[in-house]
């Protein structure tokens, strides 16, 4: 690596008057410039970096190596971020012909919008359910989405005592958050020790009051809810609704439907089971799906096909429906991301792609369990938590200098290998979460075995090695708390 660009700012490599690239000089008419509003305009002094053309490419081509990505190596994340990003599908979403100005007319855009209406028939299918939208940015939009549809149709109905939503204590985090931007009030309902429901308790607290009931299956640990069915009665019974949150779909696709569960409302993460990247925050797409009786409430605009004319049209007035919650018909560079991947797979070979989640998972968790801790035993799903080091590998919490979760996560980075969730869920104090998904190789899957082994032998006989980890990533352990207490997003010279 060339130490002159390695690990410096762009500002660290300026210097005045170099110049990389000039604009031309105006050549129309000064009455024809923009004028920018004061706002706007940049304020004189503001700190810029001064560096030629090739200082720069550079610096960013060596900052970017510098980054782990999918195309570099294996990232056993769990729980919700897609690994599997086909090249085909980046190409498809970029072509000129799909990218037109959301404002065209609908007679202009019959291809776009057969696109997104027969992707949202696919998924439909896929999740048992009546009807989707595309609308949602995001997983945690399509929760809001799909609660904002819950309690629109408790509002119908005069229902407006309703306004609890019951969430296991195992959920994602964004469950309870999402209730509570909706105006709901969240209710937690416990765990037994195998990771499932409790539904003793879940039965202490259904009533009038409750408008729903936010599930994932599998779970946050991986594990399958065997009881959804009697659960989905006794909620449907109290007059609630069923949520399905659909971030774990993976292991399901083609095997079993939420729909078919009694789940009346789901989202779906397209940017995780559906081949879109969303490393860094984005892009994404959530979206929401319906039972029948429910596609009234979606959100506008919706696409509809009228089978008479062949035509494809815009429903943007529904008095029914929920009002717009994104803009246009929400992200469709990841729609037709979405329906490329389901039209790659097939209705013949998409359960492989649950079937494989669940094996990659299994195969890791039964290769490590003697050397971490795995709470829960039995069949996982396509994820699974150990919890921590096992005591003789040192990771005894209780003794000082033990070889904690993000110690191994630290070291991991020194063998090139993203490290997986950790401490999440918070059901267990050194939680390890591990997701391979479905598309990595044994030679994958057998190489982070070796090195979770190797890592593990080093935490009981070269135990320093590990907690002083990472030694060859170009930063240390940073200050994760002060990162996120005094950002900086600026830079300032000495």
């Amino acid at each position: 690596m060339n130490n002159t660009y390695y690990g410096k700012l762009i500002f660290e490599l300026s210097r005045p008057g170099r110049v990389g690239y000039s604009l031309p000089a105006n050549k129309f008419d000064e009455k024809y410039a923009l004028a920018l509003s004061e706002p706007l305009r940049r304020q004189s002094g503001t700190l810029l970096p001064e560096a030629d053309e090739l200082t720069v490419a550079r610096h960013y081509t060596n900052m970017s190596n510098n980054n782990f990505g999918v195309d570099t190596g294996f990232y056993p994340l769990g729980s919700c971020t897609m690994k599997y990003n086909p090249k085909l599908n980046e190409e498809l979403c970029q072509l000129p012909e799909l990218n037109i100005h959301p404002q065209t007319p609908d007679y202009a855009a019959q291809g776009n919008l057969a696109i997104y209406h027969y992707t949202q028939q696919m998924l439909a299918e896929v999740a048992g359910m009546s009807e989707c939208t595309l609308n949602p940015y995001a997983g945690a939009h399509g929760e809001l989405t799909g609660l904002m549809v819950i309690r629109r149709y408790h509002e119908k109905r005069g229902d407006a005592a309703r306004v609890k939503v019951l969430v296991p204590d195992s959920a994602h985090g964004t469950n309870p958050a999402s209730a509570a931007v909706c105006g709901l009030q969240v209710v937690q309902v416990k765990s037994l020790e195998d990771g499932t429901v409790d539904v003793e308790d879940l039965k202490t607290k259904l009533g009038p009051d409750v408008a729903a009931m936010m599930m994932t299956n599998p779970n946050t640990l991986g594990i399958f809810e065997r009881r959804i069915p009697e659960i989905a009665a006794l909620v449907h019974e109290c007059g609630g609704l069923m949520y399905y949150d659909g971030a774990n779909l993976n292991p399901m696709l083609g095997v079993c439907r939420p729909g078919d569960m009694g789940f009346d409302v789901l989202h779906i993460n397209l940017h995780k089971t559906f081949s879109t990247p969303h490393g860094g925050g984005g892009p994404g797409s959530g979206p929401v799906g319906v039972r029948a009786g429910l596609e009234d409430c979606l959100p506008n605009p919706r696409v509809v096909y009228d089978a008479e004319s062949g035509d494809y049209s815009l429903l943007t007035d529904s008095e029914e429906a929920l009002g717009s919650i994104s803009a246009f018909l929400g992200n469709y560079g990841v729609i037709v991301r979405g329906l490329a991947y389901l039209l790659s797979l097939g209705k013949e070979n998409i359960a492989m792609a649950g079937k494989l989640a669940v094996l990659n998972a299994n195969y890791i968790k039964e290769q490590l369990k003697a050397y971490y801790k795995l709470p829960i035993e039995g069949l996982c799903k396509h994820e699974f938590v150990f919890d921590g080091l096992r005591e003789e590998f040192g990771g005894d919490h209780h003794e000082d200098g033990h070889v904690s979760t993000l110690d191994v996560a630290k070291r991991l980075l020194d063998y090139g290998f993203h490290a997986p969730t950790i401490y999440f869920p918070l059901l267990f104090h050194e939680a390890l979460m591990i997701e391979p998904t479905e598309t990595e190789s044994k030679d994958t899957l057998d190489e982070f075995i070796e090195v979770m082994k190797k890592i593990a032998v080093e935490a009981r006989d070269e135990r320093e090695m590990v907690l002083s980890a990472p030694h060859s990533t170009p930063v240390r352990r940073l200050d994760d708390v002060k990162a996120v207490k005094e950002p900086k997003f600026t830079y300032k010279a000495l």
